[in-house]
């Protein structure tokens, strides 16, 4: 069966540097776009960052461009997102999402940004 299994949350001071990651097991990795979302406390769930399947291709959030970079390792099956100048504003569960078949989320890893 499919598995996103999310890790690397926690808590930051502002300014601070977080990563995570997203181990995939199910399907074939390598075939598929994969993404990471986020839902703040008292907001709808909302696209962070996505990469395509070859890793060549992202598309960012306006409110992470520039903070936020994805990346994945086909060969681990990982997909990955380094959070730097991390933002009160960025407190959030962050989900791993794949678009296979109808769409696979993972169970989310919170990160809290506070001083």
């Amino acid at each position: 069966q499919v598995q996103l299994v999310e890790s690397g949350g926690g808590l930051v001071q502002p300014g601070g540097s977080l990563s995570l990651s997203c181990a995939a097991s199910g399907f074939t990795f390598r075939l598929y776009t994969m993404s990471w979302y986020r839902r703040a406390p008292g907001k709808e769930r909302e696209l962070v960052a996505r990469v395509r399947n070859t890793g060549v291709g992202t598309n960012y959030a306006d409110s992470v461009k520039g903070r936020f970079t994805i990346s994945r390792d086909n060969a681990k099956s990982s997909v990955y997102l380094q959070m730097n100048s991390l933002k009160p504003e960025d407190t959030a569960v962050y989900f791993c999402h794949t678009f296979y078949g109808l769409g696979y989320w993972g169970q989310g890893t919170q990160v809290t940004v506070s001083s």
